[in-house]
């Protein structure tokens, strides 16, 4: 195909990172390929936080369920969905914003992953590479008041970026019989091609750990959809003025 193409299928998690940092000037640049994405109706609801300070990136390796690459990468950034932004704009013409819809916050949340991805895909074409941080929602008030992030705002995920110290494996996906659909949605095969796709993640598991772990793709699914999934979430963004009506 062609480098890009390339690049976006060899998309890898790296967790572990040298000491080199990542130029400031670099940095800049890779937002302003986030600001390129795609967005919603011109929303442009994204507003990144780089996180600098060495207690706050210490406080949030924790905040974040212990994950100690949010303290050691290079550059760490929280990407929120931001409409307190609008509101101000809204302040400026004297206009009172209708907020709250279920529909701003998420054509503010899939403008944030928009500009997110386009951020790390950027990185990557660099040889930066990096990994997502959605365990900062595990204690997402104690992160907005650390960031200190006022209402209408709300941290979606964090990134860690780096020049890398490991070279993962690419992580094998479904198969596309069961993501592509044509004219309408079918799943009457997808069982089996779950099934043998389950193989595919077993032995990767396998190689990945030397053995000591082969689960299944279904079967960590299965697994995790029978748990809370964050239930705090629905209450902390009503708090912060989202999903009102």
């Amino acid at each position: 195909m062609n480098e890009v193409i390339t690049l976006l299928q060899s998309h890898r998690s790296v967790r572990k990172f040298t000491d080199q940092t990542i130029p400031q000037t670099v940095l800049e640049e890779l937002i302003k390929c986030g600001q390129a994405a795609a967005t919603s109706s011109f929303i442009q609801a994204c507003t990144v936080i780089q996180v600098e300070d060495k207690n706050k990136r210490k406080l949030l390796v924790d905040l974040a369920g212990g994950q100690p690459y949010v303290e050691h990468a290079s550059r760490f950034l929280v990407f929120c969905a931001d409409m307190n932004r609008h509101k101000l704009v809204c302040d400026m013409h004297n206009s009172k914003m209708e907020a709250g819809y279920t529909e701003q916050f998420i054509t503010a949340t899939v403008d944030v992953a928009l500009f997110a991805q386009n951020v790390l895909t950027a990185a990557q074409s660099l040889g930066i590479e990096g990994v997502y941080i959605g365990g900062i929602r595990n204690n997402i008030a104690e992160v907005s008041d650390l960031l200190e992030l006022p209402k209408l705002v709300y941290p979606v995920f964090g990134m860690c970026l780096g020049y890398p110290a490991q070279d993962p494996e690419t992580k094998p996906r479904l198969p596309l019989s069961v993501v592509l659909k044509t004219d309408h949605y079918q799943d009457d095969n997808d069982t089996t091609a779950i099934s043998e796709y389950d193989e595919q993640v077993r032995e990767y598991y396998r190689s990945r750990t030397n053995g000591k772990k082969e689960t299944a793709w279904s079967e960590k699914i299965a697994d995790m959809l029978v748990k809370e999934a964050r239930p705090h979430m629905n209450p902390y963004l009503k708090d912060r003025g989202f999903i009102l009506k």
